[in-house]
């Protein structure tokens, strides 16, 4: 087939991803306060290749050098995060003023190169003061978390179209206070559920205290949703994949859009559950104007635990290729829960790019997968899914969190000596599809 703007509906938005600490750099310049990923970095072993974001892709200093590639992109919008450390070294209280004033920048130069800005809140780098006192575990960091939105609301709210409050909750609990991948690198179950509860809480709090502010940025929640599919047939494996589900999704999903959790995996995390006070619920609860969808793979799932189909395709991050997994899930988002209208606020793929000796970066699987996830955007919204934009991930190639700097997910390939930008192929099938010019598909 071959894809158009055409394809999708009226008013789509196309636009590509990136985050604060993945790309920043200027890890101790003009006030920024350490983060729990400045922390996380320097312990041994947690890091694939050593290294940290201390540098990462410069972004801070190269700032007008990217936005001008965005623009040649032909992109409608760009979501970037704030960090958090940046504008509030401590947490709460004091404000560091050239924080903001980054920030400041950064969003006027979108507009001036006709891009329009998408805000997120929290992509991970809790400032390392607040990890002090237990961090997300802690229930006092969900009403800082709500300061500093309104402090962000406040500077930016009537130039950003949106603003998210947390990107992906699930990796900030789960994945960091229960399996340890990810920082602070704890593994204690009670922890991580009393972690995504506070997440959560945080995000409601954030929602009433900017919207009392009256701007007009839309305000929503990112979240990474993995559809679980049984292995089999049995009934053991069905078990297995409704608590799979459970874990990855409904977690979060219910709270957030029927008010309560899931009963049964409050039954199943038994006397790990989180201490819900009067009132917690409803402030989770808090309407939204959109809802942030990250779709990467799906899992296949036994009794016995993930099963890795041997004929599929896999990324680098080994994560299989599925892009019925995104049609499926935007279908269940849309008949289950009372969703808003929905972005694709993250999808994309790694593979172990090289730049070619004419500064040329092919990348054939990359753009495959690109084209065939857009194919199965196109199928939810023509099936009735309420779509209204779609996000690559990433505009750069980055500091890859655990993976550090071994992994490539990026549009445009980084010479992370040089800091030099260089299209990829796929890059270009982006710039093709955004000049509504017809672009082949698979």
């Amino acid at each position: 087939m071959t894809l158009t703007r055409k394809d999708f509906p009226n008013g789509f938005i196309f636009g590509t991803a990136t985050s604060s600490y993945q790309i920043e750099g200027a890890a101790s310049e003009d006030g920024r306060g350490p983060s729990i990923w400045d922390t996380f970095c320097r312990q041994p072993g947690r890091i694939q290749d050593g290294t940290s974001g201390d540098v990462a892709c410069d972004h801070y200093h190269l700032w007008p050098e990217d936005l001008d590639l965005l623009r040649e992109l032909g992109v409608d919008a760009y979501r970037f995060s704030l960090a958090w450390p940046r504008i509030q070294p401590s947490g709460s209280g004091a404000v560091n003023e050239k924080g903001l004033e980054f920030y400041d920048r950064l969003v006027d130069g979108l507009l001036e190169r006709g891009i329009q800005p998408y805000a997120t809140l929290y992509h991970w780098d809790l400032p390392q003061p607040l990890q002090d006192i237990g961090g997300w575990a802690n229930r006092e960091v969900a009403h800082h978390f709500a300061d500093y939105a309104a402090l962000v609301a406040g500077r930016l709210g009537d130039r950003v179209r949106s603003i998210a409050t947390l990107n992906e909750p699930w990796c900030s609990s789960f994945l960091s206070y229960d399996i340890g991948e990810h920082a602070p690198g704890l593994r204690d179950r009670r922890l991580a559920l009393a972690a995504a509860h506070h997440l959560l809480l945080g995000h409601g709090q954030a929602v009433q205290a900017m919207r009392a502010l009256g701007k007009p940025a839309e305000l929503g929640l990112v979240l990474n949703l993995t559809p679980a599919y049984p292995a089999s047939q049995s009934a053991e494996d069905a078990r297995a994949t409704q608590y799979a589900d459970g874990y990855a999704n409904r977690w979060f999903l219910d709270p957030v859009f029927r008010g309560a959790y899931p009963q049964d995996m409050w039954d199943a995390f038994g006397q790990d559950v989180p201490d819900v006070q009067d009132g917690d619920l409803a402030l989770i609860r808090e309407p939204l104007d959109f809802l942030g969808v990250n779709y990467y793979t799906r899992s296949l799932v036994s009794a016995q635990g993930p099963v890795r189909p041997q004929d599929a395709e896999y990324t680098h991050m080994h994560w299989e290729v599925y892009p019925q997994g995104l049609t499926d899930l935007l279908l269940r988002l849309q008949r289950e829960y009372p969703v808003p209208p929905m972005y694709i606020t993250e999808n994309g793929a790694a593979y172990p790019d090289e730049r070619g000796h004419a500064d040329i970066v092919h990348d054939p699987e990359r753009l495959a997968y690109y084209q065939r996830h857009l194919a199965a955007v196109i199928e939810a919204t023509r099936q009735g899914a309420d779509v209204r934009g779609y996000f690559a991930w990433s505009m750069l190639d980055n500091f890859e969190w655990a993976y550090g700097y071994s992994r490539r997910f990026g549009l445009f390939y980084v010479d992370y000596q040089t800091q030099e930008r260089t299209w990829k192929d796929s890059g270009r099938w982006f710039q093709g599809l955004m000049a509504r010019t017809p672009v082949a598909a698979d």
